[in-house]
């Protein structure tokens, strides 16, 4: 890192980093974005999300984010969220199914259900 890079916010030198390191996860359809940068703690919290929610993958990038940035002197901690993929939902609360139809079969009653009930059309 060059002096002049040492003056800039430590935010703003994470969010280069981000889309130089690891184009991989604008090339998904993710995004990455820094939340947090304190300087003076050393905490950093990067929370990806786009693709990068429900993505079978997001573990290993969030490991390879955080083993990068500890590598920085003046980075103590680093944290990287990704979204359940139900939050952008409603969350776990939410019903199975935004709709308000039941997904089992159709919404025609239980899983392999032959008789769909007399209220069927």
């Amino acid at each position: 890192m060059s002096e002049s890079d040492a003056d800039r916010p430590l935010r703003d030198r994470v969010e280069e980093w981000l889309s130089r390191e690891m184009p991989i996860i604008q090339m998904h359809g993710g995004t990455s974005a820094v939340r947090k940068a304190d300087p003076q703690s050393g905490e950093v919290i990067v929370e990806l999300g786009g693709g990068c929610a429900g993505c079978s993958i997001s573990d290993v990038t969030s490991g390879n984010i955080e083993a990068a940035l500890l590598e920085w002197p003046e980075i103590e901690d680093v944290t990287v969220r990704v979204p359940d993929p139900r939050e952008s939902l409603g969350g776990p609360e939410q019903a199975e199914s935004i709709m308000g139809i039941d997904r089992t079969e159709g919404g025609r009653g239980d899983w392999g259900s032959s008789n769909p009930g007399e209220d069927h059309l």
